[in-house]
């Protein structure tokens, strides 16, 4: 909020008198003291020319505590960082994912997610791990089938995924396993590629431009759609 007002040169009592409040309101807002309804942050988003789709990310995520998303019942197994990511998830019309170790989330078969869970030390009883298997299970019927019961999210959105061929050797839950996982990415035809390592989690539009740029060329580098299947054949044994 404090990047977005900085923009257009606003200072604390120019945002203060949009929401006709006093100037440390608008303090404990941007630093965190304090929340803000979805209704004020509309109003302070508009004033300061953010677009449509970013103003809806942010009050997803104002409004997470009382919007009953399809994450809701799962709240609790996931962080406040996660959760965030999860709510913006759920309304963007494209999403890009980069792994060099393991399969991503999204594209997980549940015996996959499952065997992941159980070396997860972070669960302290077996049924948060079953929680957050459930969770996975749902949050990808979202993305890849259209928005699940109770999502605001829309349906038909992208998802590009391009994976290291590294994870395509990590034997995640034995033998059995990674063979059904594979069969599976067959079937998404997923794009791979070897190089390039690390992920985080970017704000500034700089940033974000930066990491689009360095997407298109890893996707521009990576195998066709078709040589990706015959690898993944190759690998799983598939004839």
């Amino acid at each position: 909020m404090r990047r977005y007002r900085e923009h257009v040169g606003y200072a604390l009592e120019d945002a203060a008198r949009v929401l006709e409040c006093d100037r440390s309101k608008i303090s404990r807002i941007e630093t965190g003291q304090r929340g803000i309804r979805p209704k004020e942050l509309r109003e302070l988003l508009t004033e300061y020319g953010v677009p449509e789709s970013d103003q809806a990310a942010l009050v997803a995520i104002a409004s997470r505590g009382s919007q009953r998303g399809w994450w809701h019942p799962y709240a609790g197994s996931f962080s406040e960082a996660y959760l965030d990511y999860v709510i913006m998830e759920s309304i963007a019309s494209e999403i890009m994912a980069y792994e060099a170790q393991l399969v991503p989330d999204l594209l997980q078969t549940e015996d996959y997610a499952r065997a992941i869970a159980a070396a997860e030390p972070g669960y302290a009883t077996g049924g948060q791990r079953e929680d957050a298997v459930e969770a996975m299970e749902v949050r990808r019927q979202g993305v890849l089938t259209g928005t699940p019961s109770g999502s605001s999210g829309s349906s038909g959105r992208r998802l590009w995924v391009i994976l290291g061929e590294g994870a395509l050797h990590q034997a995640v839950g034995g033998p059995g396993v990674l063979a059904g996982q594979i069969r599976h990415l067959v079937q998404l035809s997923v794009v791979y590629v070897e190089a390039l390592s690390g992920g985080v989690y970017l704000e500034s539009q700089a940033d974000v431009a930066r990491y689009i740029r360095a997407f298109a060329l890893l996707r521009a580098s990576a195998l066709s759609v078709a040589d990706s299947v015959r690898l993944l054949r190759d690998l799983g044994g598939l004839a």
